[in-house]
């Protein structure tokens, strides 16, 4: 497949704005699964938010690269946020600190170094992400035109190289990327958004509430050439809440299919990332599903606890 170069990691972000890259995988053999967030303007940042208390902030001070491993090999989690002077970009290439993105030839090249927390421990090694298709299409999610959505590769095969912890595998994956002028939390209220594999493509769910009340619905499916045909969303399915924070969470299945949790994969004070069994377009499917509350987000005990999974480091460009 010739991809081009579908990602460029050198857009202009707008003070107090964001953009992020995004990318899961789920192994072929259901053991391991991963999440990667490249952050310019860090959106859960408390730091960033208390820039922006004091007046215009630069986004690019605000730069992070979340790593998170779930399965086998135990849960893991890293995310330092770190200053511009740790951050390098052009078109090809995004780095902060010790860990860097690329685009090289048709595929996505994901270098990491990071420290994990809570327990100390290390991420270290080499993903790569290979397009099985390409949507050049972006979404808007707001009526101003202030937030935007594009799932640049909504079927994907992932490489996975580690060598701390010890990881090799393989599986199926999923790209995108949201950017927006203003910070989440000023336009919406919570979301629920999840994609599944179907046939040779997959389905995407995107659907939550703005801070005006006004809903937002989108139901797309991504053929095998990356063309996007909307879909009329399917009944609404309630999950029960995540079990230590009781964080809500929706999703839609077909007919009378029941919608099941294989796994929540992180339970939050204001997210949940879960594995679901659903159907969807006539087939079933485990769908990577998360649910975003913005409200509990912004409450000050949640802003306090923050630094203690988002440390920062200003000063070094390493390490």
């Amino acid at each position: 497949m010739t991809a081009g170069r579908p990602v460029t990691f050198d857009p202009k972000v707008p003070e107090g704005g964001y953009h992020w890259w995004y990318v899961d995988a789920l192994s072929d053999d259901g053991r391991h699964g991963l999440t990667i967030i490249a952050f310019i303007g860090s959106v859960f940042s408390p730091y960033y938010k208390w820039a922006r208390r004091r007046g215009p902030a630069e986004p690019l001070n605000h730069a992070a690269i979340n790593v998170a491993l779930y399965g086998a090999s135990g849960h893991k989690w890293a995310m330092t946020e770190r200053g511009q002077n740790a951050v390098a970009r052009d078109r090809g290439h995004f780095t902060v600190g010790p860990s860097r993105l690329a685009w090289v030839e048709d595929s996505l090249e994901i270098s990491l170094d990071e420290m994990t927390f809570p327990l100390p421990g290390r991420i270290r090694g080499e993903i790569r992400l290979h397009p099985e298709n390409l949507n050049t299409e972006p979404f808007g999610l707001d009526a101003d035109g202030l937030h935007h959505w594009r799932p640049i590769a909504p079927t994907a095969r992932v490489e996975v190289a580690l060598e701390k912890p010890a990881l090799d595998w393989q599986g199926h994956g999923y790209l995108d990327s949201n950017w927006g002028a203003v910070p989440l939390e000023a336009s919406f209220r919570r979301w629920d958004w999840s994609r599944s594999p179907i046939g040779r493509g997959s389905a995407v769910l995107y659907e939550g509430e703005r801070r005006d009340g006004s809903p937002f619905n989108l139901a797309l499916h991504f053929a095998a050439d990356g063309r996007a045909t909307p879909f009329d969303p399917p009944r609404p399915c309630p999950l029960p809440r995540t079990r230590i924070w009781r964080i809500p969470r929706a999703t839609r299945t077909e007919g009378d299919a029941t919608t099941g949790i294989e796994a929540t994969l992180e339970d939050t004070p204001f997210y949940a990332r879960s594995l679901l069994r659903t159907k969807l377009l006539g087939e079933t499917t485990t769908a990577v599903h998360e649910s975003l509350d913005l409200d509990r987000f912004s409450l000050p005990i949640v802003q306090a606890m923050l630094p203690f999974r988002m440390p920062r480091r200003s000063r070094s460009p390493a390490g």
